[in-house]
């Protein structure tokens, strides 16, 4: 067939321009004329799916052969435009555009064939089960598909039809794929229900099989074949995923977990693997990292074997290269982490030593860890040099302080948050059990050998002969809690542990057993607020436990000063700032009982109704019912107390309290206007009562012969005793009696009452005579 553009063309080489427009609208009639045929066609295969296949073939030959035709006519266009640009440039730039139309209509078309011609050849690889060829010419497809979007003036109703074929055929693939995935890795898990726990774990199985397919018409192995198309269809990862979720959940995290679990590998024919589990007996209440390292390898050793150990082929963005990686390496990412973390909690934080002896041993079990890793790289689960769990490993120097310090804690709240009821009984000679502490650095000895040389030989002639009692600054015999005392022996065990430690663990256990001091100051009044606040005997016992701590405390640092590393050695091991705050915190405990106890004796001593009008039998009634009260109270607390608080701090809190009383009975006697005779022997009978069973109240020692030193020094602890023995003789004296005691304001009366105290007893003990006028007159 001859040439269209050579028809084109003048004999001369020249272009006729009106014979050239002619025949462009003639070529642009017969491309618009083959691109009808071509949507027909496709619309009829994709969409109505008729099958057309020789006249596409057709029209693919036609269509190739008027792309030559505008390549040439486009060239010579170019060429005419070129020499005669100024003559025509507005007829050539139309005629320009419309070749370039054009051009781009049969772009369209060309990108169709691809599409057609890929989709062919996808069917003809996934008959054949070649799944990497089928995945590849689906891509293709899709490429070309992705390019015809990017067009504009490509018809919706064809991209329409085109997407709907490519996500058909792409599922058709991933369905044959899944298919062929779910032979290769078969799982056995527990009912929903029992998702938890080792039963559960006991109940899971997973079948591996790696065999190539017995049916098709395959010419590699089936297993890479899969896996290389999922992952060029991007749906790897997504299975991958999954398969990693359950991997942790109902495998690798209860082998880790329970030491019981083992793994058990059963061979079948051909080459596939069954991996169930079975449960031995042990007493372990953690498993060995030596143990859970052995279980871990057997089950990815049988995973690389059967499944993982494919290599993958995945693209660089930047290069265009392709990056080949094993599966191996995709599910170690995606498993890594999480099992590490794993193995770190419930493994090699229970492995870390509980004292400093045996570190040494711990070598070994960062040998195991080490060797664990390694043999991960070899099968391509693990990459790179140094992981958070070989870091975890080798820093045991660390996470043993850190262990020791959390347990440290742990045990010294569980003894502050104990009874504070139960008791031991202390005294000067009882002492806190120190290990022997190792001598310090030969240089500091000799430099003390020379300073206590001179120091002696310095003090020979200042030496008083009377020497002080060995126990002067010793606490004094008293009861304190039995877990205060484990707390003290925990803080000298800590601090004998620490001497013997690295530089940073000492440190760390020295700053420990500061912050146990510190939380018993905040916890124990918090936790044990309201019964601190209910019974008095708590309330002693926790002022003692403070004083036995704050004495403790003042020589603690002192002890191991020496034997502590650099900065501590220098004087920062010290407890002494602790000191003032304990003695506080005790100090204000027992203070605030008694004042509730205070508070009491005044309201069972406000019922005697001012201790008025004693002649009526029901206000002595109700004064007697009071001082029985109060005696009542003084006494129990007195059996509250004894033996418990230190007898010094006992006869001072007994005797303020019992003075809180008679300050009270004296003045409301000292305030009444009028007293009868008879009111007058009441009132004295019962400050009689208060003076013979007062000092009863007073008995600091369980041995009642002891006690009565103590009690014949009741003047000494209750301030206003003499002032209530002398208000019991003006109750009962005459007012020559009176005059005489006052003595011009030098006798015993005048010591314990002021003039207007005593002028006001007289006018309320009698009637108002001249001999009580002349008496009221000597009271000045």
């Amino acid at each position: 067939m001859t040439s269209f553009v050579a028809q084109v063309l003048a004999s001369s080489g020249k272009l006729e321009k009106d014979d050239l427009g002619t025949k462009i609208s003639t070529l642009s009639r017969r491309v618009e004329e083959i691109k009808s045929e071509v949507c027909d066609m496709i619309n009829k295969k994709y969409d109505e799916f008729l099958p057309s296949m020789q006249s596409a073939e057709e029209l693919m030959n036609q269509v190739n052969g008027i792309s030559g035709d505008l390549d040439t006519l486009k060239s010579c266009i170019e060429n005419e435009v070129q020499r005669d640009l100024r003559v025509a440039v507005t007829e050539f730039t139309e005629l320009k555009q419309q070749l370039e139309k054009n051009t781009l209509v049969l772009s369209v078309l060309r990108q169709l064939q691809e599409f057609d011609t890929a989709i062919e050849n996808y069917h003809r690889a996934l008959l054949e089960k070649k799944y990497i060829v089928a995945a590849g010419h689906l891509e293709k497809a899709q490429g070309s598909a992705n390019t015809l979007k990017a067009r504009k003036g490509c018809e919706l109703k064809i991209m329409k039809a085109l997407s709907t074929e490519l996500t058909i055929q792409k599922q058709n693939l991933l369905y044959h794929l899944g298919e062929e995935w779910k032979k290769l890795a078969v799982w056995k898990l527990p009912p929903s229900k029992e998702t938890d726990g080792l039963e559960s774990a006991l109940k899971t199985e997973l079948h591996l099989c790696s065999a190539a397919p017995k049916e098709g018409i395959s010419t590699g192995p089936l297993l890479p074949s899969v896996l290389q198309a999922l992952s060029i269809l991007g749906e790897l990862n997504t299975k991958i995923k999954f398969f990693s979720k359950v991997l942790l959940k109902y495998v690798l995290k209860p082998l880790i977990m329970y030491p019981s679990l083992h793994p058990l590998v059963n061979e079948q024919t051909g080459q596939s693997v069954v991996l169930s589990f079975h449960c031995m007996d042990t007493k372990l209440e953690h498993p060995s990292p030596s143990t859970v390292y052995l279980k871990l390898n057997t089950v990815l050793e049988q995973l690389h074997k059967h499944l993982f150990d494919v290599p993958l082929s995945e693209p660089v963005e930047r290069s265009g290269k392709e990056l080949t990686v094993t599966l191996a390496e995709v599910l170690g990412d995606l498993i890594w982490e999480e099992m590490s973390d794993c193995i770190i909690r419930e493994c090699l934080v229970h492995s870390i030593p509980a004292n400093s002896s045996q570190l040494e041993q711990y070598e070994e079990v960062i040998k195991e860890t080490e060797q664990f890793e390694q043999t991960l790289k070899e099968m391509h689960f693990l990459k790179g040099n140094s992981t958070d769990l070989l870091k975890y490993a080798r820093n045991v120097n660390s996470h043993f302080a850190s262990k020791k310090c959390q347990d440290v804690i742990v045990a010294a709240r569980n003894l502050m948050t104990s009874e504070i009821h139960n008791t031991v009984k202390i005294s000067p000679e009882s002492k806190v059990v120190v290990p022997k502490l190792p001598n310090p650095g030969t240089g500091n000895k000799v430099k003390m050998e020379k300073a206590s040389k001179t120091l002696h030989n310095e003090m020979m002639n200042l030496e008083n002969e009377r020497q002080v009692d060995q126990h002067s600054f010793s606490l004094p015999v008293c009861r304190i809690s039995d877990s205060v005392q484990k707390l003290m022996e925990l803080a000298y065990q800590t601090l004998s542990e620490a001497v013997v430690s690295t530089h940073q663990c000492a440190v760390q256990l020295f700053y420990t057993v500061r912050n146990i001091f510190q939380l018993f100051y905040d916890v124990v009044p918090t936790y044990h607020k309201e019964n601190l606040l209910k019974l008095p005997q708590l309330a002693a016992i926790h002022h003692n436990n403070c004083m036995f701590i704050g004495h403790h405390l003042l020589t603690l640092g002192h002890q191991f000063r020496h034997h502590l590393p650099q900065p501590l050695c220098d004087g920062a091991a010290t407890f002494v700032d602790l000191v003032p705050g304990f003695r506080r915190l005790g100090t204000e405990c027992f203070l605030a009982q008694m004042r509730s106890q205070k508070a009491e004796l005044l309201e069972r001593l406000s019922t005697a109704r001012n201790f008025s009008n004693l002649d009526d039998e029901s206000n002595y009634s109700a004064a007697s019912k009071a001082v029985r009260q109060v005696i009542h109270q003084l006494k129990r607390l007195g059996k509250v107390w004894q033996d418990v608080l230190p007898v010094n701090i006992y006869c001072k809190a007994m005797g303020t309290l019992l003075n809180t009383a008679i300050a009270e009975v004296i003045n409301k006697i000292t305030m009444l206007e009028d007293i009868s005779t008879e009111g007058g022997d009441r009132l004295y009978s019962l400050c009689r009562t208060i003076t013979e069973e007062g000092p009863q109240v007073f008995t600091p020692l369980p041995e009642e012969s002891k006690n009565k030193r103590y009690q014949e020094a009741v003047p000494v602890y209750v301030q206003k005793w003499m002032t209530f023995k002398e208000l019991m003789i003006v109750l009962q004296a005459s007012l020559q009696e009176i005059v005489d005691r006052w003595a011009d304001g030098k006798g015993p009366l005048a010591a314990e009452f002021s003039t207007n105290e005593v002028k006001s007893l007289i006018r309320a003990l009698f009637r108002n005579t001249d001999r009580r006028a002349a008496a009221l007159s000597k009271i000045k």
